[in-house]
């Protein structure tokens, strides 16, 4: 197939560029086609939906498939979400003077990472490269969004870095090719990974890169000179970008660095079980909740400070002042918000322009957004708190350009600039010269035709039009002998002659070529509109983000006022308390007419460091703890909170072990996922970390996890930073714990029984609960009513059997005796068995079964699903 390629000089041309560019599928244009051929065609032609053909070399046939030039957009982010490297080779010279074989070259390589098409994008969260770089257990990472001119740095260890990863989810990860092992037993195989060659990480080439991107002396300026790892990533990332032909990244005007001690932490397992970002099957997340912003800029933002809450006091309180402000002053909230809602997406917009990819309608949208910021800016002049002061204050009008773009292009200008009729009258006056001739054309012909007629007597003299010899006068043979001398006659017909003069060849040259003039003219103008603009780049960049600051600010307000929100009292002691507090995501989404059952919370180190929480299966519990979490990140991140009142130390880690889920694709077990992050959690502890358990130890056998969760709580009492602790348990045993350790403090959430119906009341009180209320929970299910039964006498055997220990006993371990002798004790069925019994057999199955059980390892789920098979082999 490869010497089919080479039988022509088209075919020769695409083989010495795909040499180029062997893994990613190359777009060939060829006329109004982007073609497609071997090996890149059969790809295509699936992937696309198109018809694949075969195109005959001379001595072979090669794969075909291709599609029109002008639908690029619609089939190129289809590519390249299937995953694929995509390089776009244009013409690059005009095929009409072209001497020989047209000139073709790669003028685009898109990767997921590199995309800055609308239809790959979207809106409302960055589309990231990253770039990390292995340095012994440490790493650096970069994250750059091409569609913002967004530039990110970071330093730490694996964690940190796999932390970053999970959260800002980059669409694109490049590193060393050879730490590709040691990236997949990192990070696994979530992530587009490309990888590139060593000397790439090479510390001197990386700073060399950004100094001559940047045009500085040094990176002191940007607060990065003392992180060596992220440095080389970030060099890493300006390489690929040069590497897949975007040498235009005038928009990148700025590196900022990701602080990891300027953030409250929360590991990756945090994010996910909190359900910050995503909930399970799509559902409501807090983001969801949350984001009411008006803008594109605004809704990545409020994103980035969800996963990177600021634990300085300071500029958290500058956030809930300004939020304050905005509530106080809702005239003006809902004049800036109205405002916003007409601002477009400026961060995107303005990247546009130094990739030459922004359209006269895109460049329109951009000046009036523009004006939309000076109209914020003006309304700043009234607003008393000083960090929207400084915002809008930071406002560029940009009035030149602004200006200079009204004046220059039309209010309804085409989406692509080829297709011109984009620049208003009065710009070029030669310009509206040859559109006054392109559109009076028909009335200019009209007069000269009426003209001819009264000179030449000949009534009957029509002007037409063909492609051969152009416009002509068409005299009958009746009235030939009237032509004047100076007409040259071109053409014959039956009845009529048609000749042509001086005055319509010159006429035709300027109405043949003032369409293409006027293209020229107009794109001209453009092009030079563009690089004014481009010294614009970096005010309009502050612009967008004031606007976002803005916009997340006035979101908080709306938030705080509409779903009833107060504001947290940030201090720097160590003591949290909640009143009225409630689930932000689960009180949005009650059914009409149901109100959230608010509950007070209070945790001190001094007093009680840590609740053991216990209450029926359903009552609440998983909800209480991630609604505490939840208020505390909020509280962080400069937003009021879901609580009457709210006193929020300044907290540094929030910790949680919410739920389990199988890893068994890794070849881990619910409770090895389960003891991997409670690990994480109990070596990187502080005396300002909230630690949130929810039923450690139920992935393993009752014993094991009662002895787990025991000693845990005791480790947490005894650990010298005491951090604040709620440990959720089914395990009543550990009430015991509030006995013998002075800050643990049990807690349950109430309930009633009515006619043997639970009625979950979801309220938190003091002390301990000692029913779990399984057995109704099971029934709520839908388990078998026989099951339900049997259950119901096992556990009434259970409590009968319930005995007084010994003080030797005691001091060992209490619960897991006593829940071993009263194990031991069930008494099972009396099946009366018959020799004759035609279910004999299946009753000796059943004995044999039940013999091999291994009661002191069974679960109580467990044990309702063997007497659940039990009943299944009775029918």
């Amino acid at each position: 197939m490869a010497k089919a390629f080479k039988e022509t000089p088209l075919m020769k041309q695409h083989a010495a560029i795909k040499q180029k560019y062997p893994d990613a599928i190359l777009l060939f244009r060829v006329g109004d086609f982007y073609e497609t051929f071997g090996a890149d065609a059969i790809k295509t032609a699936q992937i696309l939906g198109i018809t694949l053909t075969k195109r005959n070399n001379g001595t072979a046939d090669a794969e075909l498939a291709g599609f029109p030039h002008h639908a690029l957009d619609t089939y190129l982010h289809k590519l390249v979400k299937a995953g694929y490297r995509v390089a776009v080779c244009d013409q690059l010279e005009d095929p009409k003077t072209a001497k020989g074989i047209v000139k073709r070259g790669v003028t685009e390589l898109v990767t997921p990472g590199v995309a800055t098409s609308d239809k790959l994008l979207e809106h409302n969260s960055n589309n990231f490269l990253a770039a990390i770089h292995f340095d012994n257990g440490n790493s650096g990472i970069a994250l750059m969004d091409i569609s913002t001119g967004e530039f990110f740095v970071a330093e730490g260890n694996t964690e940190y870095t796999e932390k970053l990863l999970q959260t800002l989810k980059p669409a694109e990860v490049i590193f060393q090719r050879s730490f590709q092992k040691h990236f997949k037993e990192l990070y696994g195989n979530k992530f587009y990974t490309y990888t590139l060659e060593s000397w790439i990480f090479e510390a001197g080439y990386a700073t060399e890169s950004l100094l001559k991107h940047f045009q500085t002396h040094s990176l002191k300026g940007f607060g990065v000179e003392n992180m060596p790892c992220a440095i080389v990533a970030a060099g890493a990332v300006l390489h690929y970008l040069k590497d897949t032909e975007h040498p235009n990244l005038q928009h990148i005007t700025n590196i900022q660095r990701i602080e990891q001690e300027e953030h409250l932490w929360m590991d990756r397992f945090t994010v996910r079980n909190l359900e910050i970002l995503h909930a399970p099957n799509d559902g409501i997340n807090l983001l969801k909740v949350l984001d009411n912003t008006s803008t594109p800029m605004g809704a990545r933002l409020l994103k980035r400070w969800l996963i990177l809450p600021l634990k300085d006091k300071v500029k958290i309180n500058e956030r809930l002042d300004a939020v304050e402000f905005l509530i106080l002053h809702h005239d003006l909230q809902l004049q800036l918000k109205q405002l916003l809602r007409q601002a477009g997406d400026l961060e995107r917009l303005v990247s546009k322009i130094p990739l030459k990819k922004i359209s006269p309608r895109e460049v329109l949208h951009l000046a009036k957004s523009l004006q939309v910021a000076c109209q914020i800016k003006t309304l700043g002049e009234q607003v008393a708190n000083p960090y929207l002061k400084r915002l809008t204050d930071a406002i560029n009008p940009c009035k030149y350009i602004v200006d200079k773009i009204l004046s220059e292009i039309k209010n309804d200008p085409p989406a692509l600039a080829i297709k011109g009729n984009m620049v208003q009258s009065g710009v070029h006056e030669e310009l509206d010269e040859l559109r006054k001739i392109a559109s009076g054309g028909k009335e200019y012909l009209i007069e000269i035709q009426q003209r001819e007629i009264q000179r030449t007597g000949i009534s009957s003299l029509k002007i037409g039009f063909n492609n051969v010899f152009g416009y002509y006068l068409e005299v009958t043979n009746i009235h030939k002998d009237k032509v004047p001398a100076g007409w040259v006659r071109k053409q014959t017909l039956a009845n009529a002659e048609r000749y042509i003069t001086n005055e319509l060849k010159e006429y035709e040259e300027k109405i043949t070529g003032a369409e293409e003039k006027i293209l020229s003219i107009e794109l001209d103008i453009y092009e030079r509109l563009l690089n004014e603009l481009q010294d614009y780049l970096a005010p309009i960049q502050v612009n967008g983000n004031a606007l976002a600051i803005m916009d997340v600010l006035i979101c908080f307000a709306g938030n705080a006022k509409q779903y009833n929100y107060t504001k947290p009292n940030i201090h720097e002691g160590l003591a949290l308390e909640m009143q009225d507090s409630r689930h932000p995501v689960i009180e949005r989404n009650l059914a009409p007419g149901e109100s959230y059952i608010a509950n007070n919370i209070t945790l001190d180190p001094d007093d009680i460091q840590v609740i053991i929480l216990t209450g029926p299966n359903m009552s609440g519990k998983s909800a209480l703890l991630r609604q505490i979490a939840l208020i505390t990140l909020m509280a962080h991140i400069g937003s009021f909170v879901p609580a009457k009142q709210a006193n929020i130390p300044l907290t540094d880690k929030i910790f949680t072990r919410v739920g389990a889920s199988d890893n068994l694709s890794g070849g881990e077990s619910t409770f090895m996922v389960e003891m991997n992050e409670t690990a994480s959690i109990i070596n990187n502890l502080s005396q300002r970390s909230l630690v949130l358990l929810d039923e450690i130890g139920r992935g393993t056998s009752t014993y094991d996890g009662i002895s787990i969760a025991w000693s845990i709580v005791e480790y947490l009492h005894a650990c010298k930073s005491k951090p604040k602790t709620l440990f959720a348990t089914h395990y009543h045993e550990l009430n015991d714990l509030e006995e013998k350790l002075p800050r643990v403090k049990n807690y349950h959430i109430t309930n009633k029984e009515i006619n043997g119906k639970i009625i979950f009341l979801r309220k938190l009180a003091a002390g301990g609960s000692t029913h779990s209320f399984g057995i109704h929970v099971a029934r709520m299910a839908g388990m078998p009513i026989e099951l339900i039964q049997r259950a119901n006498e096992i556990l009434k055997q259970l409590e009968d059997l319930r005995v007084t220990d010994n003080a030797e006993t005691d001091q060992k371990n209490p619960s897991v005796k006593k829940l071993k002798e009263n194990l031991k004790n069930i008494s099972t069925p009396q099946v009366q068995l018959s020799i004759f019994d035609a279910q004999t057999e299946v009753f000796e199955e059943m004995r044999h079964m039940l013999n091999a059980i291994d009661i002191n390892r069974l679960t109580p789920v467990e044990a309702l699903m063997k007497l659940n098979e039990i009943k299944g082999m009775l029918k």
